[in-house]
């Protein structure tokens, strides 16, 4: 368990439970699935004017305000989603206000945002969503204090949840190879590869244009990450390039996208590739084991640190940019741990025969006994 401050970069965090149901009765946002560098900047306009109709059907306190803040996000090119999100948590914080009477935001203060944090709570919502509201509503609180709209004393303490930290989960080698034994297709074959030997995410893979591949030099260049927008280059292993060249004389030459489908855009939808995915996994008899496709991922990382690769390397191909996200892995792949605790567990198990042996302390070094000396 650990303790986790907020800060604005986080609001464009999704949670599992931001599209359900709320109380006020609106229905989530239509969002393009995976928009690209090209056509982001007329979705963030078309999401960005979708939220204003909404606003503009509903009374709420500081409508005015929250229209502005979100015209603001979005000249600063955030993406739909993140848009999207910050309106979701606002408008239910809003909400709150105005079921309380609240007519102005001038009076808003930090109990009123713990408030919300517990209306939350007794609603059931999964703590991972009510931390992305949080930062959500900070965000625009924020701005308001920069407004003198608010006062800035509300952020005088940071409110903190606390999070689980949960172990990522990679495939164990002998579904990994159950898997690998029962795809029978040359496209779906590349797309499993990819994934598993890049470690890419299954947004940045579709969307991976064929000029972006470059075979020659068994790289892949991605242009702008899924979640964080950080570019990166990722590397094809032996199995990965040779099955991505099979699909490459098997495709239609003239499709823009690595990975095409019926979509307008041409690509490959989100619920096409993850079908595929699950299929296989059926197939494979696997399909009790609760794998995703992001396990992928989470199986290619965990495989190179236990192959000894640094994790400053890793976080690197993984697209990280804070190395405590890689550090997660080492706590699955750490030999040295594992060594040390089956050479302390047989010493365990066999201590009946090592009664009346004496065990020798190891012997400081002369330096160390020199600064012991001098406190």
């Amino acid at each position: 368990m650990h303790v986790q401050a907020f800060s604005l970069n986080q609001a464009s965090l999704l949670s599992d439970g931001f599209f359900s149901v709320d109380p006020c009765d609106n229905p989530p946002l239509i969002l393009p699935t995976y928009p690209t560098h090209r056509s982001e900047s007329s979705s963030v306009l078309k999401t960005l004017q979708q939220i204003l109709n909404r606003l503009g059907r509903m009374e709420l306190p500081g409508a005015d305000q929250l229209e502005a803040f979100l015209r603001h996000v979005a000249r600063r090119n955030r993406r739909p989603r993140t848009l999207c999100s910050l309106w979701q948590s606002n408008m239910l914080f809003l909400c709150m206000l105005r079921d309380a009477g609240r007519r102005e935001l001038g009076s808003i203060t930090r109990a009123d945002v713990e408030a919300f944090i517990e209306r939350e709570q007794d609603r059931g919502i999964k703590i991972t969503t009510i931390r992305t509201r949080l930062v959500c509503v900070c965000a625009f609180l924020r701005y308001l204090a920069e407004e003198k709209v608010v006062s800035a004393e509300i952020f005088v303490r940071r409110i903190r949840l606390q999070l689980p930290e949960r172990l990522p989960r990679a495939m164990d080698p002998d579904d990994l190879a159950k898997l690998l034994s029962v795809i029978d297709n040359t496209q779906n074959r590349a797309m499993i590869l990819l994934l598993l030997r890049t470690g890419m995410r299954i947004g940045e893979l579709l969307q991976t244009r064929v000029m972006d591949v470059h075979a020659r030099e068994r790289r892949i260049e991605i242009y702008e990450g899924e979640k964080n927008r950080l570019g990166r280059v990722v590397y094809l292993s032996d199995d990965a390039l040779s099955a991505l060249e099979s699909w490459m004389r098997e495709r239609n030459a003239l499709k823009e996208y690595l990975f095409y489908g019926r979509a307008q855009d041409g690509r490959m939808c989100y619920s096409t590739a993850r079908g595929r995915f699950m299929h296989y996994i059926e197939t494979a008899g696997l399909a009790h084991r609760s794998y995703t496709v992001h396990t992928l991922r989470h199986t290619f990382a965990t495989e190179l640190l236990n192959a000894g690769m640094r994790l400053e390397c890793l976080q690197v191909l993984l697209g990280h940019r804070c190395i405590e996200e890689t550090r997660r892995y080492a706590r699955l792949t750490d030999k040295t741990r594992e060594e040390e605790y089956f050479r302390a567990m047989s010493v365990i198990e066999r201590g009946n025969d090592d009664e009346g042996c004496d065990h020798p302390l190891e012997t400081l070094p002369e330096e160390a006994q020199l600064l012991a000396q001098h406190g």
